[in-house]
């Protein structure tokens, strides 16, 4: 039944410190009463900002399935993003492509992934043509089911641009050299970056934080962490310096059913014993997905 279908979106501003923008782009989340902001995490030295938004599954309209409240509000907070923000001022020591970094949609509670992924598929249409940003799907968005990661690497996000382990400012044209699915290239115009999006099954995001300053050490023991580097299954990984003398093994769990955050811990802390180094507590960047849902359903019962 629809009315258990719930769809949910991360969405990734490259911001934490300018105040004004960040009350710009939730402010327009006003005119959007159906779709609720169940999350906000905020990392001042990433200079990063994660949203966790949520809204029902609707009849849709001339056969095209389900649709979402989700997608305009969604759509409204992005083009917020890069009125009151420019990348070319940006800085901060997590990776990022854009204003917006990255877009996910999930499927909750009943909810199935393709009605998911026609959503994603249809902000990415206007983010590319009404925004003019240059717009990559991946997941089940996409029709070949390409991955986050390998747009990623193709467009140089994990090599940093600055000193010291820093991201900042706009893109490198050289970097640019992939076609986008929706919008157009553009180096004379690079204030906003690019964007990924996508729809896919839930993903967890576990840091572990390393107390230490050797950030090729850490780097080291993410690539150990992660499947691409033969480690757990269904893991991602990579190093990044987080505050002064902590550095961060940042994880994305695909499958957080099979290989949950315990695992990835209790790795973590092998490696950085045999390392030398002290590893500490890690954490979540966001509730799961039982409770987002129960968030969900608190503030639209309290309403």
């Amino acid at each position: 039944m629809l009315k258990n279908m719930l769809a949910c979106c991360k969405l990734y501003i490259s911001e934490s410190r300018n105040i004004r923008a960040l009350h710009s782009i939730e402010s327009s989340l006003q005119g959007h009463p159906k779709t609720l902001l169940v999350n906000r995490f905020t990392d001042e030295v990433y200079n990063r900002v994660g949203y966790t938004l949520v809204s029902t599954l609707i009849a849709g309209t001339n056969d095209t399935g389900p649709a979402s409240p989700l997608t305009e509000a969604v759509f409204d907070m992005v083009k917020a993003a890069y009125e009151f923000s420019d990348l070319g001022l940006h800085c901060g020591t997590h990776p990022r492509l854009g204003v917006v970094d990255h877009v996910c949609f999930h499927p909750l509670r009943d909810a199935t992934l393709d009605p998911v992924a026609a959503l994603a598929r249809s902000v990415a249409t206007r983010v590319g043509e009404d925004l003019a940003v240059p717009t990559y799907l991946y997941g089940a968005a996409h029709t070949s089911g390409r991955t986050l990661a390998s747009i990623r690497r193709q467009l140089g996000y994990f090599k940093p641009s600055a000193s010291q382990n820093q991201w900042a400012g706009s893109l490198s044209p050289n970097s640019l050299n992939l076609k986008p699915d929706y919008g157009q290239i553009n180096p004379a115009q690079n204030s906003k970056g690019v964007l990924t999006l996508g729809a896919t099954k839930w993903v967890d995001n576990y840091n572990v934080p390393i107390y230490c300053t050797d950030i090729e050490c850490v780097k080291r023991i993410a690539r150990q962490v992660s499947e691409r580097g033969g480690g757990l299954e269904s893991v991602q990984a990579m190093g990044l310096v987080h505050k002064e003398g902590v550095m961060e093994v940042a994880c994305n769990l695909l499958d957080p059913g099979r290989v949950g955050a315990g695992r990835v811990q209790a790795e973590v802390e092998r490696l950085g014993r045999k390392e030398g180094l002290n590893v500490g507590n890690g954490y979540f960047t966001d509730f799961s997905q039982e409770r987002i849902v129960e968030l969900y359903m608190e503030l639209i019962n309290s309403k």
